[in-house]
């Protein structure tokens, strides 16, 4: 008598595949940056339309890399520094480094970028001495970032000398 064979070689490779392709399909299904930040519920204007290109790893950990540092202006003008490192998760870009916005003439890093509630059509982008309401719609396009005349010194001492080119 003998026994019925199984083979369990197409289930071991179908299980296989699986396991390989769908974490990087989802990490890796973005065509962009501003892709990225619609499908996490954050508007696509966050980072400048002159993102280089960006890695976003399993644990949620974000790297944007641009060319070099550039300015942009929202309500206020705001400093992307060549890198960009944040948590993101659902509405919350939390943990940012390498992005700072002018208050008052100083310039302040920004800790925390979140929407709480898309409908109400706010965004709080938090200073650590503050924290700011402003309007989402500042946010849908992605700005341009100009680069010329602006320079960081090392050390981590900023000189600006950047002329607004409208």
């Amino acid at each position: 008598m003998s026994m019925p064979h199984r083979s369990f070689e197409p289930n071991f490779l179908l299980v296989l595949v699986l396991l390989l392709v769908v974490p990087f399909s989802v990490i890796g299904s973005y065509s962009s940056i501003h892709e990225l930040l619609r499908s996490h519920g954050l508007p696509a204007g966050l980072f400048p339309e002159s993102v280089k290109s960006y890695n976003l790893d399993q644990s949620g950990h974000l790297q944007v890399n641009l060319d070099g540092p550039c300015m942009a202006k929202y309500e206020t003008r705001v400093l992307f520094e060549t890198v960009v490192r944040a948590n993101l998760s659902f509405g919350q870009l939390k943990g940012l480094e390498g992005l700072s916005q002018e208050e008052l003439f100083l310039w302040l890093p920004v800790k925390d970028i979140i929407v709480n509630d898309p409908s109400s059509g706010l965004i709080l982008i938090d200073i650590g001495l503050a924290h700011k309401q402003l309007s989402l719609s500042l946010f849908e396009d992605p700005p341009v970032c100009r680069s010329q005349g602006l320079s960081l010194n090392m050390g981590g001492r900023k000189s600006i000398g950047f002329q607004d080119q409208r």
